[in-house]
């Protein structure tokens, strides 16, 4: 039985929605017949329909008939989707109930609140999000934000679907863009470092697909120590490095190539820009 009664709609069919919808459809979170997606071509929305899920290239369709609605489109189509979504609006008792929920990168409440402002209800409820795509394995990270009037039972039901995803927190608004650097464009940065270690493995004489396997799960398990352990990192990394032994050679050579200090590069540069992406 699904936990969730409220019908649910995504405005875009993307990677980011499908990694939601199909995560909240596995996890028993809601019926595939709960769900509703739009996008400009239905062709591109048949993963969906195999889900069971109901799909429309029409915007206003889930608006109108779906009630937490996620956002999920690109930040530079918001304007022309809002604009579509208000030539076609009708005023509804049910406005005032419905609850949009934006996955957006760098796009604020006090935009999000402008751009729907057509919608007739003076307390219109939204959340803010940014997610991950390791939500497609139950293991996303999400932080999210709700406007004033949102109410504790509305965050209560988003929090539900993202952490049935995997890890979900409420955090300031003004904290999101900064963290955008470390969960939303974080999994891009893992991969490369992946491929880097099987990259050094092959070239070490591991077969490619043999050193991919190994290099993942070593990152895998590492992550899940120091969730587990609840030690530092640089502790955990201490143990690990006998003296005068091989690991400590190798974390040398990470230090000449200053490699934390470009991922600390690369987080802020991520983070500033997704504050940008929301200015345009």
């Amino acid at each position: 039985m699904a936990k969730l009664d409220e019908r649910i709609g995504f405005i875009g069919g993307g990677n980011m929605a499908f990694a939601i919808g199909s995560g909240l459809i596995a996890g028993g979170i809601v019926k595939a017949s709960q769900v509703m997606v739009s996008g400009p071509h239905l062709e591109n929305l048949s993963r969906w329909r195999d889900l069971g899920a109901v799909t429309t290239d029409e915007n206003y369709d889930v608006m109108e008939h779906t009630d937490i609605i996620f956002i999920c489109v690109k930040p530079h189509m918001l304007a022309p989707c809002a604009a579509q979504l208000k030539y076609k609006y009708v005023p509804s008792a049910k406005d005032a109930s419905k609850l949009l929920v934006s996955v957006l990168a760098g796009t604020t409440l006090n935009t999000l609140e402008e751009k729907f402002a057509f919608i007739e209800t003076s307390a219109l409820k939204i959340i803010r999000t940014m997610p991950n795509t390791s939500m497609q394995v139950g293991e996303g990270c999400t932080v999210y934000a709700g406007n004033p009037h949102c109410s504790h039972q509305d965050l209560e039901k988003v929090h539900l679907m993202l952490n049935s995803l995997g890890l979900a927190q409420q955090v300031p608004e003004t904290m999101i863009d900064a963290v955008t650097g470390v969960t939303g464009c974080g999994p891009a940065f893992v991969y490369t470092i992946i491929e880097a270690f099987a990259d050094g493995g092959v070239k070490q004489g591991v077969p490619r697909q043999m050193a991919l396997q190994f290099a993942a799960q070593t990152l895998l398990g590492a992550a899940k120590t120091v969730l587990l352990t609840g030690k530092h990192p640089a502790v955990l990394r201490d143990e690990v490095c006998s003296p005068g032994g091989s690991t400590i050679v190798g974390v040398h050579e990470l230090e000449k190539g200053n490699l934390r200090a470009t991922i600390i590069n690369a987080v802020e540069k991520a983070s500033l820009r997704s504050a940008e992406l929301g200015k345009k």
